[in-house]
């Protein structure tokens, strides 16, 4: 199922997508359907007890290393992002003023699905709730290191959308094959595979749960492959991802 989070008849709802529709799933409104231009889009994630933790990759695609001049990496090159900065489909990314480059990257998005502690790279997936799309927008000119991005880079307000849907893990039959697409104002930029990462969904599972609790809700952003251009406002951004669907934004000055 692709389910969705977002904001009808002044409150937040839970929604599943149905014959091209969406169908709210709880509250009052239980039943009722609406179209997708009348609802508000948020990232399509359950609130969660605890911080959310979101970890992001760096240069994970051998491709986008070799796009930056960088030699791929030896092992898992991660850095934190804010709950912050993630905004929803149709959002408004703020590009600040005075900046020179700024770029998307389009990633497949893993959402923990229960408690991961030392889990075996074999038993990895059973770990996962499900797969959504994100953007994860980088602005070049506060770049200090590639190989650890300082939090001006990528922990902006705006600079995170995702979405539109949360599949289930289960409705998606192999993650480590999936097309990967960007398009700016209709014209094709970035493509891919998640086939061409370097380190795969379970071995970042395994690699990151040896030294910390991964906790339900928690993200894995797991880095774009090569194809980044520089981003003007007005601009309109998809990133889409094969059964994922294609999330859409736009970038404003500030």
């Amino acid at each position: 199922m692709k389910h969705a989070r977002i904001a009808w008849a002044g409150a937040v709802q839970q929604a599943l997508e149905s014959d091209g529709q969406l169908l709210i799933t709880q509250g009052p409104h239980k039943g009722h359907r609406v179209d997708f231009d009348e609802v508000v889009w948020l990232p399509p994630l359950a609130p969660v007890p605890q911080a959310r933790t979101v970890i992001a990759l760096g240069l994970n695609y051998a491709d986008h290393a070799k796009e930056l001049a960088f030699k791929a990496p030896e092992e898992p090159l991660a850095f934190m992002k804010g709950e912050a900065s993630l905004i929803g489909h149709k959002a408004l990314t703020v590009r600040p003023n005075g900046v020179k480059y700024m770029h998307y990257e389009c990633e497949l998005a893993v959402v923990i699905g229960r408690t991961a502690r030392r889990v075996k790279k074999a038993d990895a997936y059973d770990f996962v709730a499900g797969y959504t799309v994100a953007n994860d927008y980088a602005i070049r000119d506060y770049l200090e290191n590639w190989y650890r991005p300082n939090l001006r880079v990528k922990n902006r307000d705006t600079c995170t959308p995702i979405g539109p849907w949360l599949v289930d893990a289960a409705d998606v039959s192999n993650p480590m094959a999936m097309k990967l697409q960007t398009t700016v104002n209709g014209q094709v930029t970035q493509s891919g595979s998640t086939a061409d990462m370097i380190f795969d969904v379970p071995t970042l599972i395994e690699y990151f749960s040896s030294f910390m609790t991964l906790k339900p809700g928690d993200l894995i952003l797991t880095g774009t492959p090569d194809g980044i251009v520089d981003c003007q406002p007005g601009d309109v951004i998809v990133t889409e991802i094969e059964g994922l669907g294609a999330l859409t934004n736009t970038i404003v000055a500030a």
